[in-house]
């Protein structure tokens, strides 16, 4: 996901940053990655606005704005400042100051419209949970032999091992009815999940001729601005070591 949103960004593809930024923003929800990892996209898609980087920023915003909210107040208010002085000093679209002004007003609500954690995916018990650090700029290993498909020659077997594990995940019965049932519709999502894939696929083929524009219009208060984000994160690190 993080080499999708670099990828996106570097090939100014607005709908890959997105799609990508906002299921970022729920693994950050979920604990499952940082919130320094947030601080850091969004200082990246502010640093020199454009229409389509505001619009992605505000977007990814709102999916994880509360959970950064309560973690990192300073950082937030901090991306909330840089917001305000596009608004007022920077060349971007009516739309987009219009899409500006609604993320303030949803701040003001307290994001009551977009929790945290959306109603019956609380599944991981709080000390199972482990968050991972994973800076915007590190370098990763994309696996690309995942996506070549394989056959396991102990196909069956793991499957049981994959159904133990969701069982215990998920707290399911222990019932050979449930067992039953939990095989064939383990099926039926496997297929459901081919066709979304592909559909996605076709999605990003036909949406990928978006392009972002990207121009430096603005660099006032841009050295305040990254300044307070780099305290934020430092100090985001620090609290998160001490613990």
């Amino acid at each position: 996901l993080i080499l999708n949103f670099r990828k996106g960004y570097r090939r100014n593809d607005k709908q890959l940053c997105l799609t990508a930024s906002k299921f970022v923003a729920h693994l950050i929800n979920q604990n499952v990655a940082h919130e320094v990892l947030c601080l850091e996209m969004l200082t990246l898609l502010l640093e020199r606005p454009t229409d389509d980087s505001v619009e992605v920023a505000i977007g990814f915003l709102k999916e994880c704005g509360l959970k950064l909210a309560q973690v990192s107040p300073r950082g937030i208010n901090a991306i909330f400042e840089r917001l305000r002085n596009i608004l007022h000093e920077s060349e971007i679209d009516k739309r987009v100051q219009y899409m500006i002004e609604v993320m303030f007003a949803v701040r003001k609500d307290g994001f009551k419209d977009h929790p945290v954690i959306l109603e019956g995916l609380d599944l991981v018990e709080e000390d199972d949970q482990f968050t991972h650090m994973l800076p915007l700029e590190d370098d990763y290993n994309p696996e690309d032999v995942l996506n070549v498909f394989k056959m396991d020659p102990n196909f069956m077997e793991n499957e049981e091992k994959y159904k133990a594990i969701k069982k215990e995940i998920l707290d399911e019965g222990d019932s050979d009815s449930n067992t039953d049932q939990g095989a064939g519709s383990s099926e039926d999502e496997e297929e459901v999940e081919e066709e979304e894939e592909e559909e996605e696929e076709e999605g990003e083929d036909e949406e990928g001729g978006q392009k972002v524009t990207i121009h430096d219009k603005t660099e006032i208060n841009l050295v305040s601005f990254r300044r307070t984000i780099y305290l934020a994160i430092q100090s985001t690190k620090q609290k998160n070591s001490a613990t």
